[in-house]
Formats: C-alpha cells, structure tokens, sequence
C-alpha cells in the first residue's frame, strides 16, 4: 500500500500532460491553403450560423499535429495505473494517448450519436474505434488485439471508452465558456478540404494566460466547424493543428460500423478490463486524476481561484511532494524534462510546465494548475500564504 501511495503522488506532474490533451481535445482541424471572397459576416452572426448547425452524418480523412512541448510519454498514465504500456494493446485509454504528441492521419465516419467510427492510420498497421448503439468494438492490428464494451448505456451512463469530441462539440464548449474575458472576432476566410470556410478567433483579455488563440474554420455553407487550431502565447508551432484533408456529409452506409472479429484475434471485455486492474490504481491515483479531470471528480473537487482564462484550479494532495529519484523508472526522465524548481513565499516546489497547461506543486502537496504562465501559479500560491 504505501508503494502505492508513493506511485500516486507521480501522477500530479503525469497529469498535467493528461489535462493539456483534454484541453485541446482530439479534434479535427487543419487549414489549406486559399482564401475564399466570402459575404462578410459579424462574429455575431457567425456564432449563431455555428450553434444552428445540425451535421449529423459526415465521413473524411483528416490529419492532427500536436505539440505541447513535452518529452514522449505514450503510454506513461497507463504504466503508473499498472496497465502496462499500452503496446499490444486495443484499450482505447492506451491506444488514443498517441494523439497527444506528434502527427496522425485518420479517418472518420459519423451517423448521428448512436454510431461513429474512427481509424487511426499508423504506416502498415492501423487501430479502429467504433460505436454502434451500445456496443463500442476497438481492434489493434498490429497485435490482433480486440477491445469489447457492451451494455454501458442500458446501465444508465454514457459509454467509458468514448469517441473523441466533434470540432462543432469543442466549439460549443469555447464559446459557451467565453464572457467578458474574451475576445471574439472574424478573422478572414480559409478553405478546409476544398470547402471555403470563415475563420472565428477566440482569444484572451486578460493577461496570464498561456493561450494565444483558438481559430474555429467554419464551414460558410453548413455551420459546421471544420477546424480547429490553438496556439500558445510561447510562440513557434501551434500546439494543435489539424483538420480534414477530405469531408463529404452524406450518411455513411450502415455497413461502415460494423464490427467483425477478425480471425485469431484476442478479444478483452471491458468489464474484465477494469476486474484485471482492480488494485493496481489506488484509489487516491484515481481521485488525483479526477481532481485533474481525468477521471472520476473527488467528492469535494478543486477550488478555483481566479475566472476565465487565467482561473487556476488547487488542491490539498496531503502528502509531501515526489522527488525524482524516488520516481518509478517509467516517470523519472519524464520529470527530469518537464519540472522546474522555484521558491516564494508559500516555501519551494517545482513548476512541470506544457505549452499549454502549467502546474505548481510545492513541497508541503498543494498543487496550483490551470492554462497559465508559470509566475501565475506562484503568484497564487504566495496569495495563499
């Protein structure tokens, strides 16, 4: 047990890795070259066009490039959970974490909630994801590994293993958290897969944040957003940027999502899935993913400090902060790149630092994070003391 504790204080600066994923989301978004002459529009008027789009059905090839300034880590969160490293493996929670560095090509075929479909192309080999109704079906070829999830909605919660979120989702989720601290405005025009398209830009007021600006191509026709890119106020690449290569919106035939085992492959439910990793994630791991927002919420959650962009979230571990060399061998070069050590008044931690999301986690465990700079972080927690 107290092996397991020490585990789970690792996963504080791990999970700053998690929660920048979460934040950009696994979204298509890549612009091509070209800009339409469209009839000008208000960012008013090009919110509204968003919110009544109603695509449900779409099918289409796109790439995702991202970079948030981390060393390699796939696999790392499943290694520490005692899930192996997610090599030979269909587990969705394994295989979808290659999304968070690096550039991937995919495919992608939607009809409606109940059926999606996303492939991801790996050279020779490829890793399929689908939902049809209340089954969700993964197979890894390069393994001839098969993940399995049946039941989750007539049990009355949403599938574990979900798809990740549509551009027009992560959209609705920056404009309904947009207020007096942002910034919204048309920013020209842009052609996404052959389709011309406005661009929105969503950027902070206020100073602090690490975000420079989310760009939301959308399609002039349709309403629907086609691209999504988030750059970062340290400069150079954007720390995403993809989008479709190819998009057509006619329903995909129905045959698309189905899902046959192919011959010799292994095949892992979900519930035996989660019975063979019973005790190996301790429940404060859990509960410091939760708090992180990667999984399930602590009871009470974090407090949070601030509003809008520069809001930081912070909690109270209980526990003395890790040290490098007490780090389990997958964790320590990790930490070696990503931390920083500062000082102030509320005593001395280390920074672990994305080029999106930064947290602060001092010697005596309380642990500052949110889509700030890294003074941001010690300014609160001097607040604090």
């Amino acid at each position: 047990m107290a092996a397991q504790r020490k585990t789970s204080r690792y996963v504080v600066p791990i999970a700053v890795a998690g929660i920048a994923a979460a934040t950009i989301g696994l979204v298509p978004a890549l612009a091509a070259s070209g800009d339409p002459d469209l009839p000008e529009i208000t960012a008013q008027q090009l919110i509204e066009k968003i919110a009544a789009s109603d695509t449900q059905t779409l099918s289409g090839t796109f790439k995702i490039s991202t970079d948030l300034g981390l060393p390699a880590f796939d696999g790392l969160l499943g290694g520490l959970a005692g899930g192996g490293s997610g090599e030979g493996s269909a587990d969705p929670s394994a295989q979808l974490t290659k999304l968070v560095s690096g550039t991937h090509t995919l495919k992608i075929a939607a009809d409606g909630p109940e059926r999606q479909k996303l492939t991801l192309l790996d050279g020779k080999e490829q890793y399929s994801l689908v939902h049809n109704g209340d089954e969700v079906w993964a197979y890894d070829s390069a393994s001839n590994q098969v993940f399995h999830e049946k039941g989750a909605e007539e049990a009355g919660r949403a599938p574990e293993k979900e798809l990740p979120a549509s551009p027009k989702a992560l959209a609705d989720e920056v404009l309904k958290a947009a207020g007096d601290t942002t910034s919204i405005t048309v920013g020209g025009t842009a052609n996404v897969a052959g389709r011309d398209a406005y661009r929105l830009v969503i950027a902070p007021k206020q100073q602090g944040s690490t975000v420079e600006a989310v760009t939301i191509a959308v399609d002039a026709a349709t309403g629907t957003p086609l691209k999504f890119t988030l750059d970062s106020t340290s400069g150079g690449k954007p720390v995403v940027d993809a989008g479709f290569t190819k998009v057509d919106f006619a329903r995909p035939a129905a045959s698309e999502f189905d899902f046959t085992v192919p011959k010799g492959a292994e095949v892992t439910e979900g519930d035996q899935l989660e019975k063979d990793h019973a005790g190996k994630a301790p429940e404060d791991l859990e509960k410091a993913l939760g708090d992180f927002g990667l999984g399930g919420a602590g009871q009470n959650g974090p407090e949070v400090v601030g509003e809008g962009w520069t809001a930081i979230a912070t909690f109270d571990t209980g526990e003395a902060a890790p040290k490098t060399e007490d780090a389990p061998k997958e964790a320590r070069g990790f930490l070696d790149a990503l931390g920083d050590e500062v000082s102030g008044k509320f005593g001395s931690g280390t920074v672990f630092k994305t080029k999106i999301v930064n947290a602060l986690m001092t010697d005596d465990g309380k642990v500052y994070v949110g889509a700030v700079t890294p003074q941001a972080l010690v300014d609160a927690a001097n607040a604090a003391h």
